[in-house]
């Protein structure tokens, strides 16, 4: 893949990650809104979190990481990669109906592994039942995974990107019909997730159809091929599993504070993941093929200059929102979710949570560029043994802080984790070669990106002081905090194109038809 059109790739992503975060928004204020902070909203979260949690397992760890770059050195050597999905689709949809089918009989106990605080009142029946509601999704979405690797690995991104909008999309739909028909909210909520998974497959098999990827799930056996995908799998699918973990330990030392604290937490989340989901995400989808296809041709240099490129593009689009998450938390928070049942208390307690969350986010981004140097040479054992470390390191903070900070203890170990994790894989990197090193380009722009976003998030911190009364009013304070914002965007890529951090060339020919 050419640099302007491994870019693209990025942009192509990131595009359509960004539309699916604005609906998620909304559909977040929507739930605000509706729910606020309370049981209900808890409820949910905690039973949308388990198909996700096993999502992670199946899709982002056994697939994204081992499975598309062995789809893509089979498809550029033409070793009957068709064949080789095949099989995978069958032996995941196999493991996945078993596994659906366990979880409906388990579902309290999957509910208090998740948060052990609902044992004592209505949240556990309420998770109980939305989540054998929900957990079909899993089987779904695991697919749609599988079907979208096929499709990064040949280069195509636009249908596998759009998927996350058909979720956000049915959500909103969802609660506005629920609303007018007078619908239990959490109830429908719940309904909506297998939904939303069965729109989202349908989208990538016909777009996988239209690319030449007739797929469809055949008996599985223990092919050669089978055996490889497995070895590869098993550790990252551990170190999916060992994220997991992390999430846990935030819920479940959540769990034990006031109703709402999960809810909280989940709203911060939201917050960050919009650019971790723009950039972070679409580095991690484009760069691993890219990756995988280099190595296998023995282009060490083209690998470098992807490597590069992908960390300076991610650092410059991901620290200077990471800067205005923590100056201007307050602000974002009370204007996005502070409405109906969600109040000035719950803004102040997730502003907090996501400034917490701000001071990782360029962490975040930074697993996503340099996992994808050890998944591309299908080496998943050494990410699992770090995230390890990094499991080990959340727990003993989430669990040691929470006397003194309460569960924000969650957001600090998180974020600090998450730093320990980029630590352990750029030292691990090391010892691949100059393929696996940032070139001098890199260490000449990181600092004036740096600069240029201190003088962003001093502009905007400024700013909102300007606006405080505009910000809290109910009339004005959308529009004066899309002022806020896109002016310190504005100040950012101006004060970036000044002193050299990126140059406008640099985005046009992102976008130049390759």
């Amino acid at each position: 893949m050419k640099p302007i059109r491994l870019v693209r790739g990025f942009l192509t992503v990131g595009m359509w990650t960004l539309l699916s975060r604005v609906l998620g928004f909304v559909r977040d204020m929507m739930i605000a809104a509706f729910l606020g902070a309370g049981p209900v909203a808890d409820a949910f979260f905690v039973a949308f979190s388990l198909p996700n949690m096993f999502r992670r397992f199946f899709a982002e760890g056994a697939l994204n990481m081992s499975f598309v770059p062995i789809f893509a050195k089979k498809l550029e050597a033409d070793e009957n990669p068709q064949a080789f999905a095949r099989e995978a689709m069958g032996g995941l949809t196999t493991i996945l109906i078993v596994l659906t089918l366990l979880a409906s009989v388990t579902m309290p106990w999957l509910v208090l592994a998740m948060a052990s605080g609902f044992a004592e009142d209505e949240r556990l029946g309420l998770a109980t039942n939305f989540g054998r509601i929900a957990f079909p999704y899993i089987l779904f979405i695991s697919l749609s995974a599988l079907l979208s690797g096929v499709l990064n690995a040949s280069g195509r991104f636009a249908a596998s990107a759009a998927a996350p909008v058909l979720l956000n999309i049915i959500f909103v739909g969802g609660m506005m019909l629920a609303d007018t028909a007078g619908w239990d909210v959490g109830q429908t909520l719940a309904w909506c997730v297998p939904v939303a998974g069965i729109a989202q497959l349908a989208l990538v098999w016909i777009a996988a159809s239209r690319a030449g990827f007739r797929l469809y799930p055949v008996w599985p056996r223990l092919s050669p091929d089978m055996r490889r995908l497995a070895r590869v799998a098993g550790p990252a699918m551990l170190a999916g599993g060992v994220v997991q973990v992390n999430l846990l330990v935030g819920r479940q030392v959540a769990s034990w504070f006031q109703d709402g604290a999960i809810s909280i937490l989940n709203y911060a989340d939201r917050l960050y993941q919009l650019p971790l989901g723009v950039v972070g995400i679409a580095i991690g989808i484009v760069l691993l093929p890219d990756l995988a296809r280099r190595l296998r041709a023995g282009d060490d240099d083209g690998a470098r200059h992807s490597f590069s490129r992908a960390a300076e593009f991610a650092l410059a689009l991901t620290v200077p929102p990471a800067v205005a998450l923590m100056v201007i938390a307050g602000p974002i928070v009370s204007v996005l979710y502070q409405r109906g049942a969600f109040g000035p208390e719950a803004a102040a307690s997730t502003a907090l949570a996501v400034a917490i969350y701000g001071a990782g986010l360029p962490a975040f981004v930074l697993q996503k560029v340099l996992q994808p140097l050890f998944y591309a040479r299908e080496n998943t054992r050494a990410p699992f043994n770090y995230a390890l470390v990094a499991m080990a390191l959340n727990a003993v903070l989430a669990i040691g802080l929470a006397p003194f900070i309460g569960f924000y203890a969650a957001a600090v170990a998180t974020t600090l984790a998450s730093w320990a994790m980029v630590a352990q894989l750029w030292w691990g990197a090391r010892a691949m070669g100059d393929a696996a090193r940032f070139d001098l380009r890199f260490f000449q722009r990181l600092p004036r990106i740096l600069l240029a976003s201190a003088g962003m998030g001093g502009f905007v911190w400024g700013l909102s002081r300007m606006l405080d009364s505009p910000l809290h009013e109910a009339g004005l304070r959308y529009g004066a905090l899309a002022i806020v914002i896109f002016a310190g965007i504005g100040a950012y890529f101006a004060i970036g194109l000044a002193i050299g951090a990126f140059k406008a060339t640099d985005f046009k020919s992102a976008v130049k038809r390759g």
